[in-house]
């Protein structure tokens, strides 16, 4: 294992700037520089500020007057009530300035809607996801479900901005994925753009039904409300309910989101979130292959790995069951959680609460001022709720501050 260094206060300067590599990029050995590590309380009321002014930006822009489908310059912002919030409500964790909500103010810029519920529909959402740019909505002064009809599409861009203004559901309605990126034709490998920001948003029922195969390795499998191949990946204040996965299927994971051959020198960033009731055969909030996972100040309640025989599958088993909340594979990546709490979740195989497996060139799983509590492991574990193994040796997790029981 690693030494783990303070992560927190080198954000901002490492992953500063997104640039797009170019479609199609070969696949590679995953970066080993991901730093480690966020750290607590010191710098907390000054990006507590920050993301309040930031936020307040937001929730302005989702019920801004209705424009034309692209407005170059800052759109109106009306007064607009509180936002709700989401994620750990105790979770004190330093949140870097990368982690945090953005402005919608700037930027080429899409208004779902004009005024009424009845406007804001799947297939605006699906428009103006393939156009891209900063995405908001005006669907009328109180909170809506829009049910989806086929699954929102990241198309091109560098940076693509989803704010709900908290006031906005996408659903699956149990059937379909809710919204994927995947910007190249056969392969996005590692690849460091677009970068998709979601935030104030919520998503439910979302499904992906594609099963594991041996017969692809781009195959878009796992992630039922997102599904993200390459580039970067930040979710802000959101909640994830009853989001879901194929059953089945040894690496297959993600009932809520699935990051696959993510740019590994930039976290993925999930800040504020709440993830309840997912189930996959892994992950049943999360799942990373080839993914650095940064989770701040979230709450993950009940979330279930079900698949059986593990990874690789067992004779006479379909595979999976592993990381009842967070599923996490690959060569020379971290997960960190910080200021967040897992509870009630549970794995059919091992890690009722979070599965860490590094196959080679190293990594670390770090916990803290985190509650990791009641998830059971059915088959494994080597810490309560947790499997962490690397360079294929059992290993600690590193906890500070940390209740894991």
């Amino acid at each position: 294992m690693r030494s783990v260094g303070d992560f927190g206060r080198l954000l901002t300067a490492v992953f500063a700037g997104f640039a797009v590599a170019a479609c199609g990029a070969t696949a590679n050995q995953a970066s080993a520089t991901y730093p480690a590590g966020t750290r607590h309380h010191t710098a907390q009321t000054a990006a507590a500020a920050q993301a309040g002014s930031e936020a307040q930006a937001a929730a302005a822009q989702s019920s801004a007057s209705p424009t034309a489908a692209v407005t170059p310059s800052t759109a109106p912002s009306p007064a607009t009530s509180p936002l709700p919030k989401y994620g750990n409500p105790n979770g004190h964790a330093y949140v870097p300035p990368a982690a945090r909500a953005v402005s919608t103010s700037r930027g080429r810029h899409h208004v779902i809607g004009t005024g009424t519920a009845a406007s804001c529909t799947s297939a605006a959402v699906i428009k103006a996801v393939a156009e891209g740019g900063v995405i908001t909505f005006n669907c009328g002064p109180k909170p809506i479900t829009i049910t989806m009809t086929a699954t929102a599409s990241v198309v091109h861009g560098s940076r693509i901005v989803i704010d709900g203004g908290g006031k906005v559901t996408l659903s699956g309605g149990g059937k379909i994925r809710i919204l994927q990126m995947n910007t190249c034709p056969t392969d996005c490998w590692e690849q460091t753009g677009p970068q998709l920001i979601v935030q104030n948003m919520r998503f439910v029922d979302g499904y992906a039904a594609a099963r594991e195969t041996n017969t692809s390795n781009t195959s878009e499998e796992g992630g039922g409300a997102i599904y993200v191949q390459g580039g970067q990946l930040k979710v802000v204040n959101s909640e994830f309910i009853d989001d879901r996965c194929y059953a089945y299927g040894p690496d297959l994971g993600g009932g809520a989101i699935r990051a696959y051959g993510m740019d590994m020198k930039t976290p993925i960033y999930i800040t504020d979130d709440t993830f309840r009731g997912g189930k996959c055969s892994n992950g049943g909030a999360l799942s990373g292959l080839y993914a650095n996972f940064v989770v701040l100040n979230s709450l993950m309640t009940d979330n279930k790995a079900i698949g059986w025989g593990a990874n690789p599958a067992a004779a006479g088993t379909p595979g999976g069951g592993s990381g009842g909340a967070i599923y996490t594979d690959g060569d020379a990546y971290n997960l960190m959680i910080e200021g967040t709490i897992i509870r009630s979740g549970s794995a059919r195989e091992g890690g009722g609460a979070i599965f860490f497996v590094v196959d080679a060139d190293g990594g670390v799983l770090e916990i803290e001022y985190s509650t990791l509590h009641d998830n059971p492991s059915g088959v494994f574990q080597n810490a309560p709720g947790i499997f962490d193994e690397v360079n294929g040796v059992v290993t600690t997790p590193t906890e500070i501050d940390s209740t894991v029981n």
